[in-house]
């Protein structure tokens, strides 16, 4: 049974049985604890949580996750994996236990013919929390399993939570017996023979306190009862389709196939080839489904783990033998197979591909270049003696060059090199905390989750807010947090963050930036609002500094936002959009965005692009804004579901969490987008949009960056006057500057390559007389000179000139030594006759480097080196001079 049909028939059960199809959310949810998506529930967390009210009683999905945090381990065991599907239903205070039970077990002991899975009942078990005798008798009523297949197991493997103080509750799991050939009879742990494949859980609980996964209090009994169930949809096709493990089911072992054809090794020959084989079908899928879920590679966050996954695959596939580009021979098979169940795969194909093929092209150029470092880093490592390549130089190889660990680990070992790992994961952890420091900064000082929930489940609903239509509101202050927790009032000079249960200020969301105000409450304080954020969903938090008197909570407020600043970041979200829409518009659908910022009076846009984009569509695109800022276009915002939203045309931006209902923002009938940002009432308030340029931050996305209104109005009028200076001091008219210009910057260029010829010729001039006058050293014409002001280029030229010149049949040794802005560079030419007495450049560079505070290497014949201290010139010759002397009379002796 293929995995697209396993997955069809879990959704047409559940929804035969009166639950809502709720369509996977992205990947990319906005929860400020995650990264990704990484559980089935995670969409329905608010539910649980008490924080919004479900729209149904029942509901079913088929949840696309990611896992990242054994990433490392993808490939070596036939259990990790980073992309998953959770098959799922949920009940929300409706049917428990028994209800449960009885789904489950009609779906997996069903007739194939009649849409079940037709699993064997006498391999089934079923798994209870050790004293949950509820439902260990509905597993004998419902499905009739004999008490020898039902076992009790303790809180490590039977009671569910989220790790935090909210619901949880004893679960139950549906195992199968794969057979004596997977392990002892009996043993439950070892979860090879006994393979959970469904997991029944029975959301009961109000926990307190969470100290780990078995130590936590339990407040009392929930007030409504959950289902959360998650069927793993790899691990059922791999069941139903007789085969050992995921990656071998018909949506992964494909990609296998293709990559065994590519290098010519098969898959099952040897382990150290299949676990590459593996981390290819992996980590293709799952940069696929990244990537079509809005992520691009980056340096941070999201866009590092995808850019990890995208060049482990590539580096799987070098290590087994292929040099050439292999994404545009794996995504398609990849795809071909995923988009039965995900059809939006071939409509965004030319997005998706163009994203990966780029960061696979930038790879190949980053080993090129990081590859040279290594090399340099190595031979640093073994000149000086060392047999380990330091900690610091592999993690500038991985942050710097993107090269992963384990291929430097690699090529060191190549070298004859270990690699101080522990060095090295401690600056990647260093890298990790100063990322989690910036994200608590910037979402608030209590990114511990508990304490945001506390005050929104005080709330009991969601804080309004009024912003769309005004910004003057009244409200009453509901919580503050200070810097210990949750407090019941604050004093002047305190930092805090402030919740009202409405407000008009809009909370950084969707590129846009905060508003900024002041609250003024009845009692005479102030309070002036620095930032405002959501935490987690329905909580709106201003961070905020008392001004004057004392916050209390109950107390009426007055919230008014900063209108100045609202009126140009709207506008800059308004240009958003139609920059957004002309964009695609000169190149094409694929031009998706990719990010944005609305900042007061500038905006940046980031969106996919195969390359830079020529000026004449920057120019076009900035043209067509313009004549759509003057059309005055009125800007108006509608509610409607997102079939309705798709059937007007709007576009829908990745990575952003949309409800069942859906805000769309128009300008004219002309740009529509799915957004929750203020905008401008109409286009004209925009007054005129200037694109400052574009440039790459990544590989397939591009960044333009821009002004709106009066600061884009100030930006021009700037140019202008700069303008009618440069006209009035070159004597021409403006629109002659770009030629006149040019004839400057030739004439300078020309000049400076006379210059440098000259100075080239005076610097070989005295080759001549250095090579007529050597100085005699045991046999052998030694010349030790200082060329200040000459670069290591310079100083090669000169060595070589001399050595040239040297008379011929008799040992010669030329020892230069340069410099430029106080760093010295040396370079040591010997002839063969000087080669044949004993005298070698690379080890006599090495002692003139040493004395110059550096090191240096070569060949025999030429070497050269660098140092830090250039005083130590005169003194790095005499030593050259010296060990010319003793290499000589220890090779005659």
């Amino acid at each position: 049974m293929d995995t697209a049909e396993i997955r069809r028939r879990f959704i047409a059960h559940f929804e035969e049985r009166g639950h809502q199809v709720v369509p996977s959310a992205s990947l990319l949810l906005d929860d400020p604890n995650l990264l990704f998506v990484n559980a089935g529930m995670v969409p329905f967390k608010p539910y649980f949580l008490g924080q919004e009210t479900p729209k149904y009683s029942r509901a079913v999905s088929v949840q696309k996750c990611v896992r990242t945090l054994d990433i490392e381990e993808v490939g070596k065991t036939t259990r990790h994996g980073t992309f998953f599907q959770m098959n799922g239903n949920f009940s929300f205070g409706d049917y428990f236990k028994e209800g449960a039970i009885e789904h489950a077990w009609e779906l997996v002991t069903g007739p194939v013919g009649e849409g079940g899975y037709g699993f064997d009942e006498s391999k089934l078990y079923a798994s209870v929390y050790e004293d949950d005798d509820e439902a260990y008798g509905f597993w004998k009523k419902v499905a009739g399993l004999p008490d020898s297949h039902i076992i009790r197991l303790g809180k490590k493997d039977n009671y569910w939570s989220m790790g935090v103080p909210g619901p949880g509750g004893p679960c139950s799991e549906i195992l199968i017996d794969r057979g004596p050939e997977y392990g002892a009879e009996g043993d439950w742990e070892a979860g090879d023979r006994y393979l959970e494949f469904w997991n029944l859980v029975f959301m009961q609980d109000d926990l307190s306190a969470v100290r780990s996964k078995e130590d936590f209090d339990i407040r009392g009994p929930l007030p409504r009862k959950n289902i959360d169930t998650g069927m793993g949809l790899e691990r059922v096709a791999f069941l139903l389709q007789g085969k050992n493990n995921m990656y071998e089911i018909d949506e992964m072992f494909p990609v296998i196939e293709k990559a065994s054809a590519l290098s010519g090794r098969r898959y099952g020959a040897d382990h150290d080839d299949d676990v590459r084989f593996r981390v290819v079908a992996d980590h293709i899928r799952s940069g696929m489904m990244l990537i079509s879920d809005g992520v691009t590679p980056g340096n941070e966050a999201r866009g590092y783990v995808l850019r990890r996954l995208l060049r482990r695959a590539v580096r799987s596939m070098r290590l087994l033998g292929v040099e050439d580009r292999v994404l545009p021979e794996l995504f398609p098979v990849s795809r071909d197979k995923m988009k039965l169940s995900y059809p939006e795969l071939e409509s965004q194909w030319e997005r998706i591909s163009t994203v990966a093929y780029a960061e696979e092209d930038a790879f190949r150029a980053t080993l090129k270049a990081g590859t040279t470092i290594f090399d340099l880093a190595a031979n640093d490592a073994k000149q000086s003696g060392q047999t380990r390549l330091s900690g610091s130089k592999a993690f500038a190889l991985h942050d710097t060059y993107g090269f992963p660990i384990d291929l430097t680990l690699e090529m060191a070992s190549e070298q004859g090199l270990s690699v101080d790992e522990e060095g090295f994961r401690r600056l990647m952890t260093e890298q990790r905390d100063r990322a989690k420091a910036d994200a608590k900064a910037k979402k608030g000082k209590h990114t511990e989750a508990g304490a945001y929930r506390d005050v929104s489940d005080s709330l009991g609903e969601p804080v309004q807010f009024t912003g769309y239509h005004e910004i003057v509101s009244e409200g009453t202050v509901r919580g503050i947090l200070a810097g210990t927790g949750i407090a019941r009032s604050a004093r002047e000079g305190d930092e805090i963050e402030l919740v009202l249960d409405r407000t008009p200020f809009y909370a950084e969301g969707g590129g846009q930036l905060a508003d900024h105000g002041l609250i003024e409450l009845a009692n005479g304080a102030t309070v002036q609002v620095l930032d405002v954020q959501s935490p987690i969903s329905g909580l709106i938090v201003h961070q905020a500094k008392v001004l004057t008197g004392e916050v209390t909570v109950g107390e009426h407020a007055q919230a008014v936002v900063d209108i100045e600043r609202r009126k140009s970041i709207s506008r800059a979200h308004t240009a958003t959009h139609m920059v957004h829409k002309a964009f695609r518009e000169a190149l094409g659908e694929t031009a998706t965005q990719a990010g944005s910022e609305n900042a007061p009076g500038r905006f940046r846009f980031d969106f996919s692009a195969t390359g830079a984009v020529p000026a004449s569509a920057m120019a076009d695109v900035e043209a067509r804004v313009n004549d759509l800022v003057l059309a005055d276009l009125a800007v108006h915002a509608e509610v409607m579901t997102q079939e309705e939203a798709r059937r007007s045309g709007a576009m829908a931006l990745f990575g952003e969490k949309y409800g069942d209902e859906v805000r769309v923002v128009s300008v004219g009938d002309w740009a529509r987008e799915l957004c929750g940002g203020t905008h401008a009432g109409r286009s004209g308030q925009l007054g005129v949009i200037k694109l400052l340029g574009e440039s790459s931050i990544g590989s397939g996305v591009r960044r333009v960056e821009a002004l709106v209104g009066g600061d884009a109005y100030r930006f021009l009028a700037r140019e202008h006057v700069l303008v009618a200076q440069l006209s009035e001091a070159l004597k021409v008219r403006p629109e002659q500057l770009p030629e006149r210009v040019n004839d400057i910057v030739e004439k300078l260029r020309t000049a400076e390559k006379e210059i440098e010829r000259v100075r080239v010729a005076q610097l070989l001039a005295a080759a001549g007389q250095l090579a007529a006058n050597p100085t005699d050293v045991f046999g052998v014409n030694f010349v030790g000179h200082r060329a200040d002001g000459a670069g290591a280029g310079d100083v090669r030229k000169l060595a070589l000139d001399i050595r040239g010149r040297m008379p011929a049949g008799k040992p010669s040794v030329v020892a230069i030594i340069g410099s430029t802005n106080g760093k010295p560079a040396v370079v040591v030419a010997v002839n063969d006759e000087a080669r044949a007495w004993g005298v070698s450049a690379n080890a006599l560079v090495k002692v003139a480097a040493t004395a110059l505070g550096g090191s240096g290497g070569g060949k025999d014949d030429v070497a050269q080196g660098g140092g830090a201290d250039v005083t130590n010139a005169d003194q790095a010759l005499r030593d050259v001079e010296h060990e010319v002397g003793r290499a000589v009379t220890s090779g005659r002796s």
